[in-house]
């Protein structure tokens, strides 16, 4: 029989495979994941990268989805707002076609329907998170201001430009209608419609006709509320698909990477032992020699 003069090597060898196993089990339990680092599986790494990437995308569209929902849910309420008021000056209206009325009552009526304008100016600037929601694409800026060289009284200094949102991989969503649209289209001037019934009323003339062209302009504006409420059916959708797409994402990256914790103590335990055995067996063997083998 031949004897390995020489078995530290060996010994040495079995310490290090033993101390990779132990820190790789410690990794495992610490961590709760099997795959730590690519060379632990390769194949499961390339593919926690991807999810990795996925899961990443998902949340900046879901982030983009909160802010885009509180746009259009405020602009609904603003627009419902201001449908709203619309009716309120045409009943006021109405009330000031009657002949019967005096001069200091048709007075207070302008006096309340003044302050319907005022009041729906400010709802047609109103703003989100410092965003303008009815500006088109100049959401810095309040988009409607007085002017009284026009015969609206009201001026849009807005643009026409639609926001597009990225709200999934090559999925946009158009986040608005341009204030010029809402309240100053032709034919439908939400303003011109306020400020010719005011007029009227002033003038007590032509009160009737103001009236009617002040209803065809709530009208046309409470049309243009469909919009949002379809975008808004869009927004909530995707964040569903998006939400249902994130907990396979996490499902998927517990089936790759989650450790088997008690495998991991097992391997934990095991390899502690064989750590003593090498230990003891080297620690033996630096007090031997050859002539102790060949006895």
């Amino acid at each position: 029989m031949r004897i390995n003069p020489n078995q530290m090597p060996d010994l040495l060898a079995a310490l290090n495979q033993s101390k990779l196993i132990t820190q790789e089990a410690e990794m495992q339990i610490a961590t709760g994941r099997r795959v730590n680092v690519p060379s632990d599986d390769p194949t499961a790494a390339s593919l926690l990268v991807q999810n990795n990437d996925q899961a990443t995308f998902n949340a900046g569209y879901l982030q983009s989805l909160g802010a885009l929902q509180g746009q259009l849910s405020t602009a609904d309420s603003t627009l419902g707002s201001v449908v709203t008021a619309l009716q309120q000056a045409e009943t006021l209206g109405i009330e000031g076609a009657n002949g019967t009325l005096s001069d200091a009552d048709r007075a207070a009526i302008t006096m309340e329907l003044q302050g319907i304008q005022s009041q729906v100016m400010s709802l047609a600037n109103t703003s989100y998170e410092g965003v303008y929601l009815f500006a088109g694409t100049i959401t810095n800026t309040a988009p409607f201001v007085v002017n009284n060289n026009i015969p609206s009284g009201v001026g849009y200094v807005g643009n026409n430009g639609v926001n597009q949102v990225l709200i999934g991989n090559g999925y946009q969503l158009a986040a608005n209608v341009p204030g010029s649209q809402l309240f100053s289209a032709s034919g439908n001037d939400v303003f011109l419609a306020l400020n010719n019934l005011i007029l009227a009323m002033q003038g007590d003339s032509g009160i009737e006709d103001a009236v009617g062209q002040l209803s065809t302009a709530a009208s046309y504006l409470s049309a243009q509320r469909v919009f949002y409420g379809n975008a808004l059916s869009q927004a909530q959708s995707q964040t569903t698909y998006l939400n249902s797409a994130k907990l396979q994402i996490t499902q998927e990256q517990n089936t790759l990477a989650a450790a088997d914790m008690a495998q991991a103590a097992t391997n934990l335990s095991q390899s502690q032992l064989d750590t003593q055995a090498t230990l003891a067996a080297i620690s033996k063997f630096t007090q031997n020699n050859l002539f102790d083998y060949i006895r």
